[in-house]
């Protein structure tokens, strides 16, 4: 089912994992999927990797998931280093698979580079690739968007008609980058409305799982680690497990609150580490399938 249609009729709760770097972890993933899955899931997602380098993995863990099990699996594509024809054929390869639901991404820098630079007969932004595809397939398309905005964007005003120009160029829906303060979210609803953007927007949550994970996480994607929660990870930096309760503590009010707000859905970042987000589920007393 196209999550478009899901989101007609509900809010939805889902899931983002992503590939391990060698193909004999991707077991790991699905024992964490499995761990999760009976939880109301509304679907799920596999990340392309940094730079599209787990890219194969990827695409081998969506077509598992797709065949193997009940779960509806959304997937990931960028533009990274890959030409349009490449493009093309992995996307040929979901629709035949039956994969009705994909994000389109620009995608991040290969490592070793700071700038995105695409590749020769490549495409060069997430609104080219969303464009090609509501012209080539019929999937369900989903884009990304930024509450503190894109690391590149050159404020917040241009960073808004950015993710109004992937809904003009097919995005269905949004998902937004990692987030902790939820004023940023509640403040960048406000300027989707005035920007005239109509599609459902799904808020994503990272529950914290270490102090140097979280910095790391931010200080790549912009995000702003409010002086609460920081003097928190001060004061627990070298207790792994005291961080990990107190980011299940943190992102358990900060979907409470989301929720009571109103919003589509969310989209909890799980990084094959499905304990803290089942504790987060089952601290917001959200039923389960019935095993």
């Amino acid at each position: 089912m196209k999550i478009k249609d899901i989101l007609r009729k509900k809010r939805t709760i889902s899931c983002e994992f992503y590939p391990p770097r060698e193909a004999d972890a991707i077991p790991s993933v699905f024992r964490a999927i499995d761990r999760i899955s009976p939880y109301n899931l509304d679907f799920v997602s596999v990340t392309y990797g940094a730079g599209g380098s787990t890219r194969d993995f990827t695409e081998q863990i969506t077509r598992g998931i797709k065949t193997d099990t009940e779960l509806e699996v959304m997937a990931h594509l960028t533009c990274v280093g890959q030409t349009k024809e490449e493009v093309h054929d992995v996307l040929q390869r979901m629709d035949d698979i039956g994969v009705e639901n994909v994000i389109a991404l620009r995608g991040d820098p290969p490592s070793g580079q700071t700038d995105f630079v695409p590749v020769e007969g490549g495409f060069g932004h997430a609104t080219e690739l969303l464009e090609h595809i509501r012209k080539s397939f019929d999937f369900g398309l989903a884009g990304a968007c930024y509450p503190e905005g894109h690391t590149e964007s050159a404020d917040l005003e241009t960073d808004i008609e950015y993710a109004k120009m992937k809904v003009d160029r097919g995005a269905d829906f949004l998902i937004t980058q990692l987030f902790y303060d939820n004023r940023h979210f509640f403040q960048f609803m406000e300027r989707a409305e005035k920007a005239g953007i109509k599609s459902p927007i799904i808020p994503g949550v990272l529950p914290v799982l270490s102090a140097p994970q979280v910095r790391r996480f931010t200080g790549l994607c912009g995000a702003k680690i409010p002086d609460e929660l920081d003097e928190k990870l001060d004061r627990f930096a070298d207790d792994d497990s005291a961080v990990r309760e107190l980011g299940i503590e943190w992102a358990t009010e900060q979907v409470r609150e989301l929720w009571d707000s109103g919003v589509a859905g969310i989209h909890f970042y799980v990084l094959n580490r499905s304990y803290s987000v089942c504790k987060i589920l089952d601290n917001l007393a959200l039923p389960k399938h019935t095993l």
